[in-house]
Protein backbone atom coordinates (compact mmCIF):
# COMPACT_ATOMS: atom_id res chain seq x y z
CA UNK A 1 0.00 0.00 0.00
CA UNK A 2 1.07 3.40 -0.65
CA UNK A 3 0.05 6.41 0.89
CA UNK A 4 -0.08 10.07 0.82
CA UNK A 5 0.79 13.70 3.62
CA UNK A 6 0.02 16.35 2.65
CA UNK A 7 2.37 18.56 4.79
CA UNK A 8 5.06 19.76 2.94
CA UNK A 9 7.72 22.65 3.86
CA UNK A 10 10.19 23.85 1.31
CA UNK A 11 13.44 25.36 2.44
CA UNK A 12 13.38 29.19 2.71
CA UNK A 13 16.76 29.32 1.30
CA UNK A 14 19.02 27.34 -1.04
CA UNK A 15 22.17 27.33 1.21
CA UNK A 16 20.32 26.32 3.95
CA UNK A 17 20.05 22.20 4.30
CA UNK A 18 18.26 20.13 6.80
CA UNK A 19 20.17 17.20 8.54
CA UNK A 20 18.13 15.65 10.84
CA UNK A 21 20.00 13.64 13.29
CA UNK A 22 17.04 13.55 15.45
CA UNK A 23 16.93 9.84 14.82
CA UNK A 24 14.66 11.96 13.70
CA UNK A 25 11.90 12.59 15.99
CA UNK A 26 10.52 9.57 15.32
CA UNK A 27 13.48 7.86 17.22
CA UNK A 28 12.72 10.07 19.78
CA UNK A 29 9.29 8.21 20.27
CA UNK A 30 10.59 4.89 20.43
CA UNK A 31 13.46 5.43 22.68
CA UNK A 32 12.39 2.79 26.22
CA UNK A 33 14.12 4.73 28.83
CA UNK A 34 12.67 8.61 27.22
CA UNK A 35 15.81 9.43 26.12
CA UNK A 36 17.22 10.57 22.59
CA UNK A 37 20.21 10.95 20.85
CA UNK A 38 21.79 11.14 17.50
CA UNK A 39 24.26 9.51 15.66
CA UNK A 40 26.90 11.14 14.58
CA UNK A 41 30.61 12.78 15.75
CA UNK A 42 28.84 15.99 16.02
CA UNK A 43 25.79 15.59 17.85
CA UNK A 44 27.06 15.44 21.21
CA UNK A 45 23.93 16.16 23.10
CA UNK A 46 20.91 14.17 24.61
CA UNK A 47 17.41 14.87 25.20
CA UNK A 48 14.67 13.41 27.71
CA UNK A 49 11.67 13.78 29.93
CA UNK A 50 12.18 15.29 33.42
CA UNK A 51 11.28 13.00 36.08
CA UNK A 52 8.53 14.12 38.29
CA UNK A 53 4.53 14.33 39.28
CA UNK A 54 3.99 12.95 35.52
CA UNK A 55 6.40 9.96 35.90
CA UNK A 56 10.34 8.74 35.58
CA UNK A 57 11.49 7.46 32.57
CA UNK A 58 8.26 8.77 30.14
CA UNK A 59 8.96 7.63 26.31
CA UNK A 60 7.13 11.13 25.18
CA UNK A 61 4.82 13.71 26.60
CA UNK A 62 0.81 12.74 27.17
CA UNK A 63 -1.51 15.40 28.14
CA UNK A 64 -5.11 15.34 28.86
CA UNK A 65 -5.94 18.97 29.53
CA UNK A 66 -9.18 21.41 29.51
CA UNK A 67 -9.46 24.08 27.46
CA UNK A 68 -8.37 26.81 29.44
CA UNK A 69 -5.90 25.32 31.32
CA UNK A 70 -2.64 24.41 31.32
CA UNK A 71 0.47 21.82 32.89
CA UNK A 72 4.09 22.49 33.29
CA UNK A 73 6.68 20.39 32.40
CA UNK A 74 10.65 20.23 31.29
CA UNK A 75 12.56 18.78 29.34
CA UNK A 76 16.27 17.47 30.06
CA UNK A 77 19.40 17.98 28.05
CA UNK A 78 22.40 17.20 28.40
CA UNK A 79 26.00 17.70 26.90
CA UNK A 80 28.40 14.62 26.65
CA UNK A 81 30.42 16.35 24.63
CA UNK A 82 34.05 18.30 25.39
CA UNK A 83 33.03 21.98 24.54
CA UNK A 84 29.55 23.86 25.68
CA UNK A 85 26.38 23.77 22.93
CA UNK A 86 24.26 26.30 22.38
CA UNK A 87 21.07 25.20 21.65
CA UNK A 88 18.27 26.52 20.05
CA UNK A 89 14.54 25.17 21.71
CA UNK A 90 11.14 25.35 20.25
CA UNK A 91 7.92 23.53 19.89
CA UNK A 92 6.05 22.49 16.73
CA UNK A 93 3.31 20.93 15.47
CA UNK A 94 3.37 17.66 13.91
CA UNK A 95 2.08 15.70 11.06
CA UNK A 96 2.34 12.30 9.53
CA UNK A 97 4.65 12.38 6.70
CA UNK A 98 4.11 10.58 3.03
CA UNK A 99 6.11 7.35 4.54
CA UNK A 100 3.58 7.23 7.12
CA UNK A 101 5.79 7.86 9.96
CA UNK A 102 5.45 11.06 12.64
CA UNK A 103 7.44 14.36 11.88
CA UNK A 104 7.11 18.32 12.91
CA UNK A 105 6.87 21.05 10.70
CA UNK A 106 10.38 22.76 10.39
CA UNK A 107 11.69 25.68 12.18
CA UNK A 108 9.73 29.18 10.75
CA UNK A 109 6.81 27.46 10.10
CA UNK A 110 3.58 28.69 11.87
CA UNK A 111 2.28 25.97 14.06
CA UNK A 112 -1.59 26.60 15.57
CA UNK A 113 -1.50 23.58 17.90
CA UNK A 114 0.59 22.36 20.20
CA UNK A 115 3.53 23.73 18.27
CA UNK A 116 1.60 27.62 19.50
CA UNK A 117 0.47 26.67 22.89
CA UNK A 118 4.08 25.40 24.30
CA UNK A 119 6.09 28.24 25.45
CA UNK A 120 9.44 28.28 27.62
CA UNK A 121 11.22 30.89 29.53
CA UNK A 122 13.65 31.37 26.64
CA UNK A 123 14.54 30.33 23.18
CA UNK A 124 18.47 28.93 23.75
CA UNK A 125 19.91 27.20 25.97
CA UNK A 126 24.13 27.05 26.32
CA UNK A 127 24.47 23.27 28.18
CA UNK A 128 28.43 23.25 29.55
CA UNK A 129 30.05 20.01 28.81
CA UNK A 130 29.72 17.25 30.88
CA UNK A 131 26.60 19.13 32.29
CA UNK A 132 23.02 18.57 32.80
CA UNK A 133 20.28 21.54 31.70
CA UNK A 134 16.42 21.08 32.51
CA UNK A 135 14.51 23.32 29.91
CA UNK A 136 10.80 23.90 31.98
CA UNK A 137 7.61 25.13 29.73
CA UNK A 138 4.23 25.43 30.05
CA UNK A 139 1.45 24.13 27.28
CA UNK A 140 -1.68 26.49 27.96
CA UNK A 141 -4.50 25.64 26.16
CA UNK A 142 -6.99 27.94 25.29
CA UNK A 143 -10.04 28.40 26.28
CA UNK A 144 -11.60 27.95 22.59
CA UNK A 145 -9.52 25.30 21.60
CA UNK A 146 -11.62 22.45 20.01
CA UNK A 147 -11.90 19.30 22.12
CA UNK A 148 -9.56 16.34 20.34
CA UNK A 149 -6.37 14.89 19.88
CA UNK A 150 -3.05 16.94 19.10
CA UNK A 151 0.76 16.13 18.25
CA UNK A 152 3.28 18.02 18.34
CA UNK A 153 6.96 18.22 19.97
CA UNK A 154 9.64 20.37 21.52
CA UNK A 155 12.77 20.58 19.83
CA UNK A 156 16.38 21.29 20.63
CA UNK A 157 18.70 22.00 17.41
CA UNK A 158 22.25 23.48 16.87
CA UNK A 159 22.93 25.03 13.59
CA UNK A 160 26.96 24.65 12.10
CA UNK A 161 28.95 25.73 8.98
CA UNK A 162 28.87 22.15 6.72
CA UNK A 163 31.70 21.06 4.52
CA UNK A 164 30.68 22.97 1.75
CA UNK A 165 30.65 26.51 1.76
CA UNK A 166 27.48 28.30 2.06
CA UNK A 167 26.28 25.13 3.72
CA UNK A 168 24.65 25.37 7.20
CA UNK A 169 23.44 21.98 8.82
CA UNK A 170 20.92 21.84 11.34
CA UNK A 171 20.63 18.86 13.70
CA UNK A 172 17.62 18.54 15.88
CA UNK A 173 16.70 16.57 18.92
CA UNK A 174 13.19 16.34 20.52
CA UNK A 175 10.03 14.37 21.97
CA UNK A 176 6.64 13.93 20.90
CA UNK A 177 3.74 15.41 22.65
CA UNK A 178 0.71 14.00 22.67
CA UNK A 179 -2.44 16.10 23.78
CA UNK A 180 -5.79 15.54 24.27
CA UNK A 181 -8.26 18.40 24.87
CA UNK A 182 -11.00 17.91 26.87
CA UNK A 183 -14.59 17.73 25.52
CA UNK A 184 -16.48 15.90 23.44
CA UNK A 185 -15.02 13.27 21.29
CA UNK A 186 -16.12 12.62 17.56
CA UNK A 187 -14.00 10.05 16.10
CA UNK A 188 -15.11 9.35 12.25
CA UNK A 189 -13.38 8.10 9.39
CA UNK A 190 -14.63 8.94 6.08
CA UNK A 191 -13.74 6.39 2.66
CA UNK A 192 -13.61 8.75 -0.14
CA UNK A 193 -12.81 8.72 -4.35
CA UNK A 194 -12.89 4.50 -4.07
CA UNK A 195 -11.86 3.41 -7.67
CA UNK A 196 -11.07 -0.19 -9.32
CA UNK A 197 -9.26 -0.95 -12.22
CA UNK A 198 -8.13 -3.98 -13.97
CA UNK A 199 -5.01 -4.73 -15.99
CA UNK A 200 -4.89 -7.87 -18.23
CA UNK A 201 -1.72 -9.57 -19.42
CA UNK A 202 -0.83 -10.52 -22.86
CA UNK A 203 -2.40 -14.09 -22.09
CA UNK A 204 -5.99 -13.86 -22.93
CA UNK A 205 -7.21 -16.58 -20.89
CA UNK A 206 -4.77 -16.07 -17.89
CA UNK A 207 -7.05 -13.12 -16.39
CA UNK A 208 -4.97 -10.34 -14.63
CA UNK A 209 -4.43 -7.90 -12.08
CA UNK A 210 -7.34 -6.00 -10.47
CA UNK A 211 -5.98 -2.92 -7.72
CA UNK A 212 -8.69 -1.20 -5.70
CA UNK A 213 -7.69 2.66 -4.16
CA UNK A 214 -9.42 4.91 -2.24
CA UNK A 215 -8.86 7.62 0.58
CA UNK A 216 -8.73 7.39 4.46
CA UNK A 217 -9.73 10.30 5.80
CA UNK A 218 -9.75 11.53 9.48
CA UNK A 219 -12.76 13.78 10.04
CA UNK A 220 -13.39 13.39 13.57
CA UNK A 221 -11.29 14.81 15.99
CA UNK A 222 -9.53 11.60 17.43
CA UNK A 223 -6.34 9.94 16.50
CA UNK A 224 -7.49 6.72 14.14
CA UNK A 225 -6.05 4.36 12.66
CA UNK A 226 -7.72 1.64 11.20
CA UNK A 227 -8.59 -2.66 10.15
CA UNK A 228 -9.04 -2.62 6.45
CA UNK A 229 -10.52 -5.44 3.93
CA UNK A 230 -11.43 -5.57 0.52
CA UNK A 231 -12.61 -7.95 -2.50
CA UNK A 232 -13.47 -7.74 -5.20
CA UNK A 233 -16.15 -10.35 -7.53
CA UNK A 234 -17.44 -9.86 -11.51
CA UNK A 235 -21.24 -9.97 -12.12
CA UNK A 236 -23.92 -11.42 -10.06
CA UNK A 237 -20.80 -11.97 -7.45
CA UNK A 238 -18.70 -14.18 -9.57
CA UNK A 239 -15.14 -14.86 -9.35
CA UNK A 240 -15.13 -13.14 -6.05
CA UNK A 241 -11.15 -12.69 -4.69
CA UNK A 242 -10.41 -11.01 -1.45
CA UNK A 243 -6.65 -9.06 -1.17
CA UNK A 244 -6.23 -11.05 1.70
CA UNK A 245 -4.41 -9.46 5.12
CA UNK A 246 -4.16 -5.74 4.65
CA UNK A 247 -1.34 -3.63 6.79
CA UNK A 248 -3.16 -1.20 9.23
CA UNK A 249 -2.53 2.61 7.87
CA UNK A 250 -0.65 5.07 10.04
CA UNK A 251 -2.12 6.88 12.95
CA UNK A 252 -3.66 9.58 11.65
CA UNK A 253 -3.92 13.09 13.23
CA UNK A 254 -7.24 14.87 12.95
CA UNK A 255 -7.71 16.31 9.65
CA UNK A 256 -5.38 14.18 8.04
CA UNK A 257 -6.07 11.61 4.44
CA UNK A 258 -3.76 8.33 3.63
CA UNK A 259 -4.09 7.13 0.05
CA UNK A 260 -4.57 3.37 0.28
CA UNK A 261 -3.60 1.05 -2.73
CA UNK A 262 -4.60 -2.80 -2.91
CA UNK A 263 -3.56 -4.94 -5.38
CA UNK A 264 -5.48 -8.25 -6.05
CA UNK A 265 -4.13 -10.39 -8.45
CA UNK A 266 -5.33 -13.35 -10.58
CA UNK A 267 -8.80 -11.61 -11.24
CA UNK A 268 -10.88 -13.26 -14.50
CA UNK A 269 -11.57 -11.19 -17.55
CA UNK A 270 -15.60 -10.47 -16.59
CA UNK A 271 -16.09 -7.36 -18.53
CA UNK A 272 -17.65 -5.97 -15.69
CA UNK A 273 -15.64 -5.76 -11.71
CA UNK A 274 -17.14 -4.69 -8.13
CA UNK A 275 -15.11 -3.79 -5.50
CA UNK A 276 -15.96 -3.32 -1.89
CA UNK A 277 -14.50 -2.43 1.11
CA UNK A 278 -14.86 -2.23 5.14
CA UNK A 279 -13.35 -0.55 7.37
CA UNK A 280 -13.16 -0.65 10.80
CA UNK A 281 -12.13 2.48 12.43
CA UNK A 282 -9.62 2.36 15.92
CA UNK A 283 -9.64 4.79 17.80
CA UNK A 284 -6.28 5.25 20.00
CA UNK A 285 -5.67 7.25 23.07
CA UNK A 286 -2.53 8.25 24.35
CA UNK A 287 -1.72 5.31 26.85
CA UNK A 288 -2.20 3.14 23.48
CA UNK A 289 -5.08 1.44 23.98
CA UNK A 290 -7.40 1.21 21.20
CA UNK A 291 -11.06 0.88 20.91
CA UNK A 292 -13.11 -0.19 17.56
CA UNK A 293 -15.94 1.45 15.97
CA UNK A 294 -18.55 0.49 13.92
CA UNK A 295 -17.71 -0.39 10.08
CA UNK A 296 -17.64 1.79 7.18
CA UNK A 297 -18.38 0.41 3.93
CA UNK A 298 -18.06 1.51 0.77
CA UNK A 299 -17.60 0.05 -3.16
CA UNK A 300 -17.01 1.25 -6.77
CA UNK A 301 -17.08 -0.63 -10.18
CA UNK A 302 -15.14 -0.73 -13.48
CA UNK A 303 -14.17 -2.77 -16.45
CA UNK A 304 -12.16 -5.94 -16.93
CA UNK A 305 -12.33 -5.97 -20.92
CA UNK A 306 -9.77 -8.90 -22.26
CA UNK A 307 -8.91 -6.49 -24.57
CA UNK A 308 -6.27 -9.19 -26.09
CA UNK A 309 -8.96 -11.83 -26.31
CA UNK A 310 -11.09 -9.53 -27.68
CA UNK A 311 -8.54 -8.74 -30.48
CA UNK A 312 -8.17 -12.22 -31.63
CA UNK A 313 -11.99 -12.77 -31.80
CA UNK A 314 -12.45 -9.37 -33.99
CA UNK A 315 -9.30 -10.43 -36.02
CA UNK A 316 -11.08 -13.89 -36.60
CA UNK A 317 -14.12 -12.34 -37.52
CA UNK A 318 -12.75 -10.45 -39.73
CA UNK A 319 -10.42 -13.36 -41.43
CA UNK A 320 -13.76 -15.53 -41.28
CA UNK A 321 -15.65 -11.99 -43.16
CA UNK A 322 -13.23 -12.10 -45.87
CA UNK A 323 -13.32 -15.96 -46.41
CA UNK A 324 -16.80 -15.63 -47.31
CA UNK A 325 -16.54 -12.79 -49.73
CA UNK A 326 -13.54 -14.55 -51.24
CA UNK A 327 -16.07 -17.64 -51.85
CA UNK A 328 -18.91 -15.37 -53.06
CA UNK A 329 -16.39 -13.52 -55.23
CA UNK A 330 -14.91 -16.78 -56.53
CA UNK A 331 -18.33 -18.49 -57.17
CA UNK A 332 -19.69 -15.70 -58.88
CA UNK A 333 -16.65 -15.59 -60.94
CA UNK A 334 -17.03 -19.30 -61.99
CA UNK A 335 -20.76 -18.73 -62.68
CA UNK A 336 -19.75 -15.80 -64.77
CA UNK A 337 -17.28 -17.75 -66.80
CA UNK A 338 -19.72 -20.57 -66.79
CA UNK A 339 -22.54 -18.01 -68.37
CA UNK A 340 -19.72 -16.90 -70.82
CA UNK A 341 -18.95 -20.19 -72.05
CA UNK A 342 -22.93 -21.51 -72.43
CA UNK A 343 -23.03 -18.41 -74.82
CA UNK A 344 -20.41 -18.59 -76.57
CA UNK A 345 -21.51 -22.67 -77.04
CA UNK A 346 -25.38 -21.24 -77.88
CA UNK A 347 -23.34 -18.34 -80.61
CA UNK A 348 -21.01 -21.35 -82.00
CA UNK A 349 -24.07 -23.28 -82.70
CA UNK A 350 -26.40 -20.42 -84.17
CA UNK A 351 -23.02 -19.83 -86.78
CA UNK A 352 -23.15 -23.39 -87.27
CA UNK A 353 -26.91 -23.60 -88.23
CA UNK A 354 -26.70 -20.74 -90.73
CA UNK A 355 -23.97 -21.82 -92.55
CA UNK A 356 -25.17 -25.04 -93.38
Amino acid sequence: MNVHRSARFPLSTVAFAVAVAILSLVGVIGMPAGVAHAEGDDVTWTVRTASNQFGAERTGYNYAITPGASVADALVVANHGDTAVDLEVYAADGYTTESGQFDLVVAGTESVGVGAWVAGGTDHITVAPGETTEFPFTLAVPANATPGDYSGGIVTSLTQPGAENGISVDRRLGIKITLRVGGDLAPALAVENMHVDWNGGLNPFAGGDATIGYTLHNTGNAVLSAQQSASVAGPFGWFGASAGALDAPPQLLPGESWNVSVPVPGVPASFWLGASASIVPVVIDASGSTTDLDPVTASASGWAVPWMLLLIILVLAALIVLGVRLRRRRAASRLAAEDARVQAAVASALESSRTA
